[in-house]
């Protein structure tokens, strides 16, 4: 006979598994070369939710451009350089949304910027949790699951980000600190062979005047 919990553990896969597909989500990292723009293009129906988050990971003071317009060319969002940010809509209209990064501003730096872009509603994992009776225990265990397990991508996604931040960062530190101590090296070779030269002509010239008094 099967223990009592060992079916909770097992129909939360597949029951997971419709809550997933209910949602449309992208995620991408992409580089985007100085005085460049990207665009990427949506065909979303009319009464369609979507979210948007982007951040820059790396690349000059980490800011982009970014405004996002409906399929009549209305701007819903229109920021400049930003740092990270979240932007979200319901469509009043069926066709093609544009969202476009822009770093024309810089002139020498590319960025690399991480987009996450999500639409739709998500639906509940079974039909039967959309009526007005009460889940069962079993309903409300993989609800339960469903959450946590929405938390914890959400958290290593920004786990994630903050690394690859962080190691830009760190990497870039390291390339200005060896280029520091390159420059230090040569600045103490040249100050030493200085000192030498410098010595060696005192001596030099006292030695031509003893001559000439002699």
């Amino acid at each position: 006979m099967p223990r009592p919990g060992l079916g909770c553990l097992l129909l939360p896969l597949p029951l997971l598994l419709l809550g997933v597909y209910a949602v449309f989500g992208t995620e991408l990292t992409f580089e985007l070369s100085d005085n460049d723009k990207q665009c990427f293009y949506e065909e979303l129906d009319e009464d369609t939710k979507f979210d948007i988050d982007f951040q820059v990971i790396s690349g000059g003071n980490y800011d982009v451009d970014c405004f996002i317009t409906d399929p009549q060319n209305n701007v819903l969002y229109n920021e400049q350089k930003k740092q990270y940010d979240s932007f979200s809509h319901t469509t009043a209209m069926s066709g093609v949304y544009k969202i476009c990064f822009s770093n024309e501003f810089s002139t020498f730096t590319h960025k690399t910027v991480y987009l996450e872009f999500r639409h739709g509603d998500e639906q509940p994992l079974l039909q039967s949790m959309t009526s007005v009776t009460a889940l069962t225990q079993l309903e409300s265990s993989c609800v339960s699951i469903h959450e946590i397990l929405k938390v914890v991508g959400e958290s290593q996604t920004w786990y994630r980000l903050r690394e690859a931040y962080d190691r830009t960062k760190a990497e870039h530190l390291l390339q200005r600190v060896t280029y520091w101590s390159i420059g230090e090296t040569v600045l103490l070779f040249v100050i030493g062979i200085g000192q030498v030269m410098l010595l060696r002509s005192f001596f030099t010239e006292k030695k031509g005047s003893v001559a000439a008094t002699t």
